[in-house]
């Protein structure tokens, strides 16, 4: 092959119409397939996932499957662009809710995880398994935090777009 990108079954960049005039390269928009590579740190420079020298990320855009502010970020960007993003909590994983913090009993909580910022994994109703941290232990109760492990921290990232297609209709 030529090494052209292809979106769908339209070369990027291929002659359009009359006088040769170029098509726009595709940018991330609404609806796209996009694949990316991203590097996620925190204020302190901590890198908390990356996804460099493996497989991308590959998402929907518009279809709310990454963070709000990631996804406004990388509106309007194309194959090979890069750039480096901060975003706030309200636009991350939220602020903290103190409403998700819950107290229970000590023994209902597993005798190796009675520790502060011990995490434990459970199922809701549904049977969807979530995370939970120990933020506190008050004699013989346990304060459980609920709120996202990153809520309250302020994002970083590293993003390159790799790829951008047309999403296949449902």
């Amino acid at each position: 092959m030529s090494g052209t990108r292809y979106v769908g079954n339209a070369p990027l960049g291929a002659a359009e119409g009359e006088g040769g005039r170029e098509k726009k390269r595709v940018a991330v928009s609404p609806g796209m397939k996009v694949s990316i590579e991203y590097t996620l740190r925190l204020e302190d420079n901590t890198v908390v996932d990356t996804n460099v020298g493996s497989g991308p990320l590959t998402y929907v855009h518009g279809s709310q499957e990454i963070v709000p502010g990631l996804e406004k970020a990388l509106e309007g960007m194309k194959i090979g662009d890069s750039k480096r993003v901060t975003i706030k909590p309200e636009e991350g994983y939220g602020v903290v809710n103190p409403e998700a913090f819950v107290e229970v009993k000590k023994e209902q909580i597993p005798e190796d995880a009675l520790r502060v910022d011990a995490e434990l994994q459970g199922r809701d109703a549904s049977g969807r398994v979530f995370q939970v941290r120990v933020a506190e232990i008050r004699g013989q109760a346990v304060v459980l935090d609920f709120n996202h492990p990153l809520a309250g921290r302020t994002l970083r990232f590293e993003v390159k777009v790799l790829d951008i297609q047309k999403a296949p209709s449902k």
